[in-house]
């Protein structure tokens, strides 16, 4: 069996056996283009698979109260984590955003939050919390002081991508790059194989959110990316209109800020009463 051979039936059997998403899909496909481009040096690989796609999901959501009550286990079971799930749910960022977020990113004063290079590499403003404000600005004097640490230590500065790197030699170790949500130990880098100072790790995070969901007995599958649901469903429910909604989630297509119509309720919601509650002749 021939590399193309092998790749197509590995390729097919994520469309039909394993009933993967319609994105999981098109990532295989990807992957397995570069593959062959870059290392075989094939320029146009045929698979011969289709790809089948897939319903769009209803995303899961919080009601207002057990957001609150989620947010508030964090506070006192994971305090280390509490802000940024209070920061991911009031500004309606995906977990890699709110991860990657950097000093500079937050402008206390202007009330707003900056998201570089989101999903298809596009940066967007959002809002920031003014309840949180007074709490930021201690989470950065407190990164103020681990950053101040490291250069002590004579550290590495923090990871840039590529092209920043090259254009801007010594931002590594400004403070403004610096993570606002840094990781508590520096570790190795498994890409450059320096040990340096990263950001706290995406799945340590949802775990702690994991951690709460089952402490206040929520039985959902609620995972980081719920508070970024229940951010988009709250603001419509409360009658943001769809347009604006979409510019702070970064959406590219309005049709994927639409699934919040079909799961928010209220009168800004769905828009409709159950015959039930509207009563009837008994």
């Amino acid at each position: 069996m021939t590399k193309v051979e092998t790749a197509t039936a590995f390729l097919q059997s994520v469309v039909e056996q394993e009933e993967c998403a319609y994105s999981t899909q098109k990532q295989a496909l990807n992957a397995l283009a570069f593959f062959f481009k870059r290392v075989c040096g094939i320029e146009d690989p045929v698979f011969g698979v289709k790809l089948r796609k897939t319903d769009q999901r209803v995303p899961v959501v919080l009601s207002k109260r057990e957001t609150g009550e989620l947010l508030g286990d964090m506070k006192e079971n994971e305090r280390r984590y509490s802000l940024a799930a209070e920061l991911q749910y009031g500004a309606g960022l995906r977990l890699s955003e709110l991860m990657s977020l950097r000093i500079k990113d937050i402008d206390l004063d202007r009330g707003t939050l900056t998201v570089r290079q989101g999903k298809g590499d596009k940066d967007r403003m959002t809002v920031l919390p003014k309840s949180l404000r007074d709490a930021l600005a201690g989470q950065i004097e407190k990164v103020r002081q681990i950053w101040e640490s490291d250069r002590g230590e004579g550290q590495p500065g923090v990871y840039l991508p590529g092209a920043l790197a090259r254009k801007f030699r010594r931002a590594a170790k400004e403070f403004a790059w610096f993570w606002l949500f840094p990781a508590p130990k520096v570790s190795r880098d498994p890409e450059s194989g320096i040990t340096r100072r990263h950001h706290v790790h995406g799945g340590v995070y949802s775990k702690a959110i994991k951690r709460s969901t089952a402490r206040i007995g929520v039985e959902k599958r609620v995972t980081s990316h719920a508070l970024r649901h229940s951010f988009a469903t709250h603001l419509l429910e409360d009658g943001a209109d769809l347009r604006t909604i979409q510019e702070l989630l970064g959406h590219e297509d309005i049709t994927t800020t639409e699934i919040y119509l079909h799961i928010a309720v209220g009168s800004n919601g769905l828009g409709v009463t159950s015959p039930l509650d509207a009563g009837i002749a008994r």
